[in-house]
């Protein structure tokens, strides 16, 4: 018969058998417990977070459509802000982003390779106009053709990232630019926009709503910030490599 358990031996059993317990749930709960979901997040999709958040901060702030022809400061010169186009989105998601100025950036180039630029006859320039051709959509692309990542035109909804700069075209007389956002539609099957496309700015499902011609990535680090552009070019293909 097994002795009864008093006093000082009763206290001391107790104890060992919590000690034994305790022990055996921890090291059930360490077998079972989940993997870590703390991801390392690469220095390129922050940059893109923060262009995206800077151009979605310009909802409700852009309100119009306005492509009026206005004088501007330069560098850094700007519309008001309740009013824009396409590629003032783009612009100001650059600055707010990363101080990138791309009037300052644009004009630069156009000044030592203006033949490298479309000059449409309505234009009727005879040299770079620092007040409007960062704004126009055929020299924002010309420019990303020059130094950004250049990415394929594909049919294939995903193969658009978030932070990817597009450019649209009906082959005439519509032109377009965009931010992809990380933010999916409502089929799950694509990212939307942000942009302005006549409503001031707006995030939509717009993605294959025009022709894309144009698809590119430029996230540039902070110590391109105030690089001129004669240098910019080597430095991001290096960057790239």
């Amino acid at each position: 018969m097994a002795r009864e358990l008093t006093g000082g031996n009763r206290l001391h059993t107790t104890r060992r058998v919590f000690l034994t317990g305790l022990l055996a749930s921890a090291a059930a709960g360490c077998a079972s417990a989940p993997k870590s979901t703390v991801q390392w997040v690469d220095p390129a999709t922050l940059r893109a977070r923060r262009l995206i958040r800077a151009a979605e901060a310009q909802v409700g702030v852009t309100t119009t459509y306005d492509g009026s022809y206005r004088k501007i400061g330069f560098p850094g010169g700007d519309v008001p802000m309740d009013k824009g186009v396409c590629t003032d989105v783009v612009i100001r998601a650059y600055r707010a982003a990363f101080g990138l100025d791309l009037q300052r950036l644009i004009h630069e180039d156009m000044e030592a390779h203006f033949d490298a630029y479309p000059n449409l006859p309505k234009w009727g320039l005879s040299a770079p106009d620092p007040n409007i051709d960062h704004r126009r959509v055929l020299n924002m692309r010309t420019f990303f053709q020059r130094y950004a990542q250049e990415l394929p035109i594909s049919p294939r909804p995903l193969d658009y990232r978030p932070g990817d700069i597009i450019t649209q075209s009906d082959g005439q007389t519509f032109n377009h630019v965009a931010i992809v956002t990380d933010k999916l539609c409502w089929s799950g099957k694509r990212y939307e926009l942000v942009h302005n496309i006549s409503r001031g700015t707006q995030v939509n499902d717009m993605l294959f709503a025009y022709p894309i011609n144009g698809h590119f990535r430029f996230l540039p680090p902070p110590e391109a910030t105030d690089m001129p552009v004669a240098a910019l070019k080597s430095y991001m293909n290096r960057a790239r490599a």
